[in-house]
Parts: C-alpha cells; sequence; structure tokens
C-alpha cells in the first residue's frame, strides 16, 4: 500500500473538519426559563437553545436558532409553552435568535453596549419583557393541537384561570462547550430537546403544528413554517 499521500489527506481532511466546526459553530447558546405563579406554587422550566449565524462563504442564509419550545407542567392538567416565535402584526420566527442580545442590551440599560460577538462572553440572568417574550400557548389537551389557546403575558389568568399569572421569563447565556461535542458536563451543555415527548403530534402530520397556531388564533401562520415555532434542528 502506498502511504504517500496519507499525510496530505489527513491535513487536507482535517483543515475541512475545522472549517465545518467554524461555520457550523453556535456564535451563542442561552438558556430561557419561564417561571409561572400557580395555586400550588410557582413552577417553572428551561431549555438551552443555540443561536448559529451564518458563516458560510456565500453568506447568503441568516441566523438560526436550534431548540424546542419550553413547556411547563403547571399541575392539575394545566400547561404552558414558550413558543420559538414572537408576533409583529403577523407569526414571525428569527426574532429568537436575539432574545438574549437584546435582554442584555435592556439590562446594561444606556451605558456598556452588547454586541452580537460579544455574546458568548457575557453572563448573569437577565429578564426577557416585553415584545422580546415569546408567544405563549396552552393546551386542554397536549394530544391533541387543536385544543392549543393563546396565553396574554400580561394576563395569564384570562386563559388559565384564576391564580395563574406568568411570574417571569429570563434568558442567560451559557458556554457553547466543546461544540459538536457538547454531550453535558464539562462538554458543555446540549441544546434541550424533548418537547416531541410532550405535544406527540410534532411526530405526525406535517400540518399539525399549523393546526395548534391557528387554534390559538396566531396572526400569519400561512406565512412561516409553523413547526419551527415548536423546534429546530
Amino acid at each position: 500500500m502506498n502511504f504517500k499521500w496519507l499525510g496530505p489527506v489527513a491535513l487536507l481532511a482535517a483543515i475541512y473538519i475545522g472549517d465545518q466546526i467554524r461555520i457550523n459553530r453556535p456564535g451563542h447558546k442561552y438558556r430561557l426559563t419561564v417561571e409561572v405563579e400557580t395555586p400550588d406554587g410557582r413552577k417553572s422550566a428551561s431549555g438551552v437553545v443555540a443561536v448559529h449565524p451564518d458563516r458560510s462563504y456565500s453568506r447568503g442564509g441568516h441566523t438560526k436558532t436550534a431548540g424546542d419550545a419550553v413547556y411547563v407542567e403547571l399541575g392539575g392538567g394545566k400547561n404552558l409553552v414558550a413558543l420559538l416565535a414572537h408576533t409583529d402584526k403577523n407569526l414571525e420566527l428569527d426574532g429568537m435568535s436575539y432574545v438574549a442580545l437584546r435582554a442584555y442590551i435592556a439590562a446594561a440599560g444606556g451605558g456598556k453596549r452588547v454586541s452580537f460577538n460579544e455574546m458568548n462572553r457575557q453572563t448573569g440572568v437577565v429578564p426577557v419583557t416585553g415584545a422580546q417574550i415569546p408567544v405563549l400557548v396552552t393546551f386542554a389537551d397536549p394530544a391533541n393541537p387543536a385544543t392549543a389557546r393563546n396565553v396574554p403575558p400580561d394576563d395569564a389568568a384570562a386563559t388559565l384561570g384564576k391564580g395563574y399569572r406568568l411570574h417571569g421569563i429570563s434568558a442567560e447565556a451559557v458556554p457553547n462547550g466543546f461544540w459538536p461535542l457538547d454531550f453535558g458536563g464539562t462538554l458543555g451543555e446540549p441544546v434541550t430537546r424533548g418537547i416531541q415527548a410532550k405535544l406527540p403530534w410534532l411526530n405526525g402530520a406535517d400540518n399539525a403544528a399549523a393546526t395548534a397556531l391557528r387554534a390559538a388564533a396566531l396572526p400569519g401562520v400561512e406565512a412561516v413554517d409553523a413547526r419551527e415555532a415548536f423546534t429546530r434542528k
């Protein structure tokens, strides 16, 4: 066997793999936490999402978010889901890439300016408020997408019932870790998955997610990939 090409081939492979990691590595990750006051006390859940800027040579793409919607078990058969979406006249999906950035900018006030490229160096938990709060929905029956209802952040009791109130939503930048080997522990926190186990219809018909968004009376469902409001790769 001729081994003279082994070195150059290995070098080219290493360069290619390194370049793919550079292109696809998250710009930053953040943990989104949702806290709800209930008649039985405060309930919360959180999930880590990754924000991937477009580093391709063509620059033809856009910044993307990978992760799942945050599902909060409220007890008594009730739930609250923070979607990977916002509304600005119509439903829009791109804002999730900037939730943590805008939350840190707001927390900094008129002083320190936080840039997108500095996000992986931010520390601390910051509140997510106002227009940065994702769309909130609840399911009377999590197995049935048609039972989705919109939950106003400032009046959760109107949908969930007396004694339920959104305590707050927060964001916290977390280390990228050794992506793509971020399996947990010292390797770094992976993107949180699990929404498909909570909403089993996400594994089925392609239009089930759109059914849920329409049931919640969200505007502009036809213009987006409805599934991406719940989970993104």
